[in-house]
């Protein structure tokens, strides 16, 4: 236990002095918000890439190995699409009109790009971010308990507390730099744990093919990319959710500010493929990792990791990998309180109530609106906790994944890309993505007749999709708004 701990200790100290070493860079909001628009590919690819995954990677797609086998690649081959589309696909376009209009986030260069006056993209933009940013933190501190429960044996509400103190104090104090330069080393301890792992597990396995024949014998269901629906309607609409799961990276605010922070524009051909690359490793040591504990360790789910680890590594190791999981949990969360907090500060409470506050004043404003939404998200996170004992990381994570998705990614994609969309085609694909993911995730599966196919589905392709015909329709039918774009 005492090595352990230290792992866990080791790692901890390094966050706290990240936060303190940036905390000295921080001069104004936009400093805050976007790191000075400054930031280098590197370090942009690692903190887009880390930030994007949470952890869902190290608990969610580890137990979905674990549980349904090689059928857990089609998330990765979806990760790899969706990351590959952002970086070469959007990103050179995005980081050039935000440039152009001096955006410092999404909701700023959506407000310019439709010249809307009325601040209704900003406030729904704002208010869905609120809304989904606390879902999704909660989420990361529920896997931060049950990573402490699985690794350390300790109380789950001890060990959420503690690493959401953690995360809190340094992103407060350091802002953008501070989550920027933690999710390079988070980021990079994330990859390593998770290409090092398989390399150990194959070995002590006898190689991949007596981890096949071992799989075959469980299940032969593990080893089939259709899994043991095969091509039926559930099947397919099981295999579309898992492959869809990358739309979220066309377009969430939490991973395009990084496209906003970035110095140039000719950093986005290096940063994506370091991204790719990336993506392509972690995703797939993930899915591996699950797949070796369900050999070595028995039938398991989202405790695959631990246990996969505890079964293979000595005490200290153990501790790096409680590590591991926490940078998982972490990177993500800070990211998404900065995101939260700008919704709130600089797209709800500047730009429409207080215009005339000065940038230190905001600074100071941010810093406690992230305390009071990360409060927020705790609280949410002890209440599922105790109401719902048969949750997984993984669902938990998508639903705040896919509200903020399915808000913003058609919308993004259309603005983008099609000279045509209206503010009113915007606002109404935004409110329906909005709205579209709690009826998919709750309402839609309960339907009679379809409900179990919408329930395999899931809820981020269906809202996505919904969003952006609303988006295109309306704006088909808004002749004065396109007669005002043109």
């Amino acid at each position: 236990m005492t090595w352990k701990l230290l792992g866990v200790l080791l790692y901890l100290m390094v966050l706290v002095l990240i936060g303190v070493l940036a905390s000295r860079r921080m001069k104004d909001l936009r400093e805050y918000f976007v790191g000075g628009k400054r930031m280098g590919f590197w370090s942009v690819a690692f903190s887009a890439r880390a930030t994007g995954e949470s952890a869902w990677l190290l608990i969610g797609l580890t137990g979905l190995g674990a549980t349904v086998g090689v059928r857990a690649f089609w998330v990765v081959i979806g990760e790899v699409l969706g990351v590959a589309g952002g970086w070469l696909l959007m990103a050179r376009r995005f980081k050039r009109s935000t440039d152009a209009c001096d955006a410092v986030t999404v909701p700023d260069w959506l407000e310019a790009r439709f010249d809307d006056q009325t601040h209704a993209l900003r406030k729904v933009a704002a208010g869905a971010l609120v809304v989904f940013v606390m879902i999704y933190v909660s989420a990361q501190i529920d896997a931060t308990g049950k990573a402490f429960e699985s690794f350390l044996g300790w109380n789950y509400f001890a060990g959420a507390l503690l690493g959401f103190c953690i995360v809190l104090l340094y992103t407060t104090f350091g802002g953008f730099v501070a989550v920027v330069w933690s999710d390079v080393f988070q980021g990079t301890i994330m990859v390593l744990g998770l290409v090092t792992l398989p390399i150990v597990g194959f070995i002590a396995a006898g190689g991949p093919g007596e981890v096949f024949d071992g799989l075959w014998a469980q299940d032969p269901g593990l080893l089939t990319w259709s899994g043991t629906e095969g091509m039926s309607a559930v099947g397919i609409a099981t295999t579309l959710s898992y492959l869809c799961i990358g739309i979220g990276f066309l377009g969430s605010p939490q991973v395009f500010v990084r496209f906003i922070s970035l110095r140039s524009e000719d950093e986005i051909p290096r940063g994506a493929t370091v991204a790719i690359v990336w993506t392509v490793l972690a995703d797939s040591g993930a899915v591996l990792v699950g797949i070796l504990a369900r050999h070595l360790v028995g039938e398991t789910g989202e405790d695959a990791l631990a246990r996969l680890v505890e079964h293979l590594m000595p005490s200290l190791l153990v501790g790096l990998y409680i590590a591991i999981v926490l940078a998982a949990t972490m990177s993500t969360v800070d990211s998404l309180l900065i995101v939260g907090a700008s919704a709130a500060v600089r797209d709800w409470y500047q730009k429409i109530r207080r215009p005339d506050l000065d940038d230190m004043t905001l600074v100071a404003l941010c810093r406690r609106a992230t305390i009071g939404l990360a409060m927020m998200a705790l609280l949410l996170a002890m209440i599922v906790a105790v109401s719902s004992e048969d949750r997984t990381v993984f669902w938990y994570v998508i639903f705040g994944w896919s509200g903020i998705a399915a808000t913003f990614c058609p919308t993004v994609i259309l603005a983008l890309f099609w000279n045509g969309f209206t503010r009113r085609g915007a606002f109404a694909a935004m409110v329906t993505g909005f709205v579209g993911v709690p009826f998919f995730a709750f309402g839609a599966p309960r339907l009679p007749g379809y409900g179990e196919v919408f329930g395999a589905l899931g809820e981020l392709l269906p809202a996505f999709v919904l969003s952006a015909a609303v988006g295109v329709l309306v704006s088909l039918l808004d002749r004065d708004g396109r007669s005002a774009s043109s």
